[in-house]
């Protein structure tokens, strides 16, 4: 575990917008680099006031000694930090990497799929499958072609790669469980299947490998605060038990979430959030005012 306590923040190296509203910040952190393994998450401070927001790391290069986060600019927070985090800039605190790493096991085959922002964290998953010499097939899922990325490091890792979007506009038209029905009937000896994504999109998949009888691990980003298990705001439902994501997770049985419960507690600061965006929008704006008067 290490933060940026007595420290002059970590410093971003590297930035790439995928699009207006998701981009990618690689920080210089040998150490976390270093520690990092598949499924692990971090809690980012960008500022000494900033809200604290937990965010799984999207890849690690222990050679360049850099972590790396891709962001969906949704909130207050991660619409401040597209503004504000350039390159050559720092963040205040990096903490982790916290959770516990993802079982990389044996299969022989797996089933990688990600959707929209999910597809940043499935990756050191299907790249740590790939090293261990299974064989992985890539299921991704896009609003439209527009909105893809990471395109050529999937290709690098997958031994097959189905892209989907919703428009049809590249790959197949559908959601990925169209893609992960496709997968399953080419390939009856499927061992695993791992699937990050929006609530209701891991519910979708899980429900394609539960009929299939495919063993199916789901990585869940509910609302967290201290990432030690303190708070409780991160409790999930899975099966007849109750389990913190930040200290039992992120990975868990996609078969025994209950998503209704994880979808409800999503929404349970809705309010709040939109009053911070609100008020923070507001405050750019007469900062604009001001500096073109």
């Amino acid at each position: 575990m290490h933060d940026a306590s007595g420290s002059a923040g970590f410093e971003i190296i590297r930035r790439e917008d995928f699009s207006d509203v998701t981009y990618l910040l690689e920080i210089r952190h040998p150490l976390m680099a270093r520690a990092a393994k598949p499924g692990q998450f971090v809690i980012v401070m960008s500022h000494a006031q900033g809200e604290r927001i937990p965010l799984t790391i999207a890849d690690f290069d222990r050679g360049r000694g850099s972590v790396t986060l891709v962001i969906q600019a949704v909130g207050k927070t991660t619409r401040e930090m597209q503004q504000t985090c350039q390159v050559g800039t720092m963040l205040y605190a990096l903490v982790g990497p916290m959770g516990v790493p993802s079982a990389i096991g044996q299969a022989k085959k797996v089933l990688c799929v990600g959707g929209g922002l999910g597809t940043a964290p499935i990756f050191p998953q299907a790249r740590g499958f790939s090293e261990n010499g299974a064989y992985v097939i890539g299921v991704l899922g896009f609003r439209s072609k527009d909105l893809i990325f990471w395109e050529d490091k999937f290709r690098g890792c997958c031994d097959e790669l189905i892209l989907c979007t919703d428009d049809g506009s590249a790959g197949v038209k559908g959601t990925i469980a169209d893609g992960m029905k496709l997968a399953i009937e080419r390939h009856r000896d499927i061992e695993e299947a791992v699937i990050i994504g929006p609530p209701v999109m891991m519910k979708a998949g899980a429900q394609v490998t539960r009929t299939a009888g495919i063993k199916t691990v789901v990585s869940l980003n509910p609302i967290m605060v201290d990432g030690t298990g303190m708070c409780g705001g991160c409790r999930v439902k899975i099966g007849d038990q109750v389990k913190f994501a930040c200290v039992d997770g992120p990975d868990f049985d996609g078969h025994k979430v209950d998503f209704d419960d994880l979808t409800m507690r999503l929404k349970r600061y809705a309010e709040e959030e939109k009053t911070a965006l609100a008020r923070w929008s507001e405050s750019c704006r007469l900062a604009q005012a001001r500096g073109s008067g």
